[in-house]
């Protein structure tokens, strides 16, 4: 059974109410151990389709499943613990407390959860992202690519089943989006993550195994290497 499955799925959104269709009849399924490069131009519906995946919003019609779960059919008690325990998320913005520093970034999932040997995990993690002995800096003493680890490191803390990057390498030099991109492949081989990525970096989507290309909220094409 793929970890996520899309079937059938679109999205309306109203703009000056008016309904604009974002996605529009789009189906496709991802396994475990996959890295998957969703590309194509701005508006075409990736961020919207990585939306659905991590149960952040709900298609207008057709379904989203992850894990075997359809997310539309949860309650929200059940929907935030699926997105804790099976969803990670990295952003372009990197989407960090400045308030807080590295560890307490990283560990914030497991406190939110309840659970124990939080700082152990953000620990490892970090050591994972390579980033030993940042723990006590505050996000505004690293660079961008540490900040962007920083954020992936967070995301791997409850060993989810899918990881959503949406532009992860967009607001990096390209040296920095390559260590990036190698971290996200390990994470996928090592962790037998589905890992989904938006971006519009043609080099970036060279090293994924699943390129998806999509057009006018719409898949027009699903290639498999």
């Amino acid at each position: 059974m793929p970890i996520l499955s899309i079937q059938g799925v679109s999205k309306d959104y109203l703009t000056d109410e008016q309904p604009v269709r974002a996605l529009n009849n789009v189906s496709l399924e991802i396994s475990r151990g996959e890295f998957v490069a969703l590309v194509g131009r701005s508006g075409c519906g990736k961020s919207t389709l990585l939306s659905l995946a991590g149960a952040m919003d709900f298609p207008t019609s057709g379904t989203v499943q992850v894990n075997g779960v359809a997310t539309a059919s949860l309650q929200d008690d059940a929907l935030a613990r699926l997105r804790r325990e099976k969803i990670g998320f990295v952003f372009q913005s990197f989407q960090l407390i400045h308030t807080l520093t590295v560890f307490e970034n990283v560990e914030l999932p497991l406190l939110l959860a309840g659970k124990r040997n939080a700082r152990q995990t953000a620990t490892e993690r970090l050591a994972w992202v390579e980033l030993d002995g940042f723990g006590l800096r505050y996000p505004h003493q690293l660079s961008g690519g540490q900040m962007q680890r920083v954020a992936i490191a967070r995301a791997l803390v409850q060993s989810p089943a899918v990881l959503l990057a949406d532009e992860p390498t967009g607001n990096l030099d390209s040296t920095t989006g390559n260590v990036i991109l190698g971290l996200l492949q390990r994470l996928t081989r090592q962790e037998n993550t589905a890992t989904i990525m938006a971006t519009h970096n043609a080099e970036a989507a060279i090293l994924a195994d699943v390129l998806v290309r999509m057009r006018d909220g719409q898949i027009t094409e699903v290639t498999r290497r």
